[in-house]
């Protein structure tokens, strides 16, 4: 399978690393604004072909699927344009900069019938894939709350891109959209949110909380932040039992089961799986459902990130927090006032 890589910066070499590691995956091109970045970045991993322009990587028909790992100020962009010239995209999360964008991407991918799948690497990892079948049984009974948080230490100072509204900055989409990922994963789309944050001079959220709620009366907590380092913990809790994840809930090491009247049981990472902190998961899983001919992922399904990037237009709608040539924040539903 031959993948391009658009972009070059630190996730963009990290993925291509893992990449390299898979036996059924070739990286063939890569492209940047800059042809000394791509020229650099195709040195660096051993790619035969580096484009100065995004224009040229999208219309490289020896390419099977396009990485986008630009900043989420430019994924409606970048992705837009791979689709429109007929080729497959996986694209970083924040998946859009609002739900808006998002929807415009996932009706291109439809039109051309290409592949598109938000790169939430959290949802391919094994470990949280048997998390999730165990709540899906019942091991817990109804869920009742969920808790997750996703904070930096910092501080990070006004230039840089997580402080930059023009780069969709703020601790929200690129953080908080885990804790909001991992909530919809258990429960879907919330009914309501409401949410409170601290902003910054440069006007985007330095630290997030926000409450969202469900019509079965079920709640998540969920923090983000970009000036206070969390334990980036997660916790489910049922009507028969809670799963603890004591730390990095997004690429757990472990998790531990509680249920009424039993002994608590812990739930190990396979070193079978390779390291903890792989992106190659999600690749293995774009690579799987272009074989079978697929154009989204069950894993990662189109309308859950859409759904995904409802929430966040909303938390952002509570708070005040916009972006330049944002009207409002995306196309959120009205939901009632925080």
């Amino acid at each position: 399978m031959r993948w391009g890589i658009l972009a070059t910066g630190g996730i963009a070499a990290a993925f291509t690393a893992d990449l390299v590691d898979l036996p059924d995956a070739e990286v063939v091109a890569v492209a940047s604004r800059r042809q000394d970045s791509a020229d650099a970045f195709a040195e660096r991993f051993g790619i035969p072909r580096a484009y100065g322009d995004w224009e040229a990587l999208a219309e490289d028909g020896d390419i099977d699927v396009v990485y986008v790992a630009t900043p989420h100020s430019a994924h409606r962009a970048a992705a837009g344009l791979c689709l429109e010239a007929g080729r497959n995209v996986l694209c970083e999360k924040a998946f859009t900069l609002n739900a808006r964008e998002a929807g415009e991407l996932v009706t291109l991918a439809k039109a051309h019938g290409s592949f598109l799948m938000e790169a939430m690497w959290m949802y391919c990892n094994p470990l949280i894939r048997r998390l999730k079948a165990l709540v899906d049984d019942g091991a817990i009974g109804e869920v009742r709350h969920v808790q997750a948080d996703f904070g930096l230490a910092g501080p990070f100072p006004p230039a840089h891109r997580l402080r930059d509204p023009a780069q969709g900055g703020g601790a929200l989409l690129d953080l908080g959209v885990y804790p909001v990922s991992f909530a919809h994963l258990l429960l879907g789309e919330p009914s309501d949110v409401t949410a409170r944050s601290v902003l910054s001079a440069e006007g985007v959220d330095l630290q997030t909380g926000a409450l969202l709620s469900w019509d079965s009366g079920a709640l998540a907590s969920v923090h983000c932040s970009i000036v206070g380092g969390t334990a980036t913990a997660a916790s489910i809790t049922g009507s028969a039992g809670r799963i603890d994840v004591p730390h990095g809930f997004f690429f757990p090491d472990r998790f531990v089961l509680h249920r009424d009247g039993r002994d608590p049981e812990e739930f190990t990472a396979d070193p079978a799986d390779g390291p903890r902190n792989s992106l190659r998961h999600e690749a293995a899983e774009v690579m799987r459902a272009l074989r079978a001919g697929e154009t989204e992922s069950p894993l990662v399904p189109l309308e859950g990130t859409l759904a995904v990037m409802r929430t966040l237009d909303a938390i952002r709608n509570r708070v005040g927090v916009r972006y330049p040539g944002e009207e409002t924040a995306g196309e959120a539903p009205e939901l009632t006032p925080a």
